[in-house]
C-alpha cells in the first residue's frame, strides 16, 4: 500500500488575501485557484517554491463555528514546518517581507530552527534539517 497526504487545508479568513500573503510574503507558488459554483466556494492551492510533496489548501472559514479557528488550528502549537535548503537565505528574506518570529534562529541537533508566524497567527518552524535526518534524503 502507498498513501501520502496531498493537501492540508488551512483555515483562512479572506481568500486573497491569504493568496496575497503565501505567493508574496513566503514567495509559495499559487498552484489553483477556481471558483466552486455548486457550493460556493473557492478551491484555492499554494505550495512552497520547488515543492512537489503536500500542499496548502487555503480554505476560507464558511460557518460562524469555523472563524475562532483562525490562526488557531493547533491550539498554540507550532502547526506548520517549512524545510529549506538554505535557513539563513530565507530567515533574512522573511525578515525583510515582514514576518514575524516569535522565536528566534537556534541550532538544534536535528538542524536549523525558528518559528514564525503567518497573517492570522499559526506558527510554523522554519527549518534546515541537516543531511543525516530520514525526511531530508526523501524530500530534498
Amino acid at each position: 500500500m502507498k498513501q501520502s497526504l496531498v493537501h492540508i487545508a488551512l483555515v483562512v479568513r479572506d481568500y486573497d488575501e491569504a493568496i496575497e500573503f503565501y505567493t508574496k510574503k513566503l514567495h509559495f507558488t499559487l498552484v489553483e485557484d477556481t471558483f466552486q459554483p455548486e457550493q460556493n466556494k473557492r478551491w484555492v492551492v499554494v505550495a512552497p517554491p520547488g515543492s512537489v510533496g503536500t500542499t496548502l489548501l487555503l480554505a476560507k472559514a464558511s460557518k460562524p463555528e469555523q472563524e475562532p479557528f483562525i490562526g488557531n488550528q493547533s491550539g498554540g502549537r507550532v502547526f506548520l514546518f517549512l524545510n529549506t535548503d538554505d535557513f539563513w537565505r530565507d530567515y533574512y528574506e522573511m525578515l525583510s517581507n515582514g514576518i514575524r518570529f516569535v522565536r528566534p534562529p537556534k541550532k538544534e541537533s536535528y538542524g536549523m530552527v525558528a518559528v514564525f508566524q503567518d497573517l492570522y497567527g499559526n506558527l510554523w518552524d522554519l527549518l534546515q534539517l541537516n543531511e543525516d535526518q530520514p525526511i531530508v534524503r526523501r524530500t530534498l
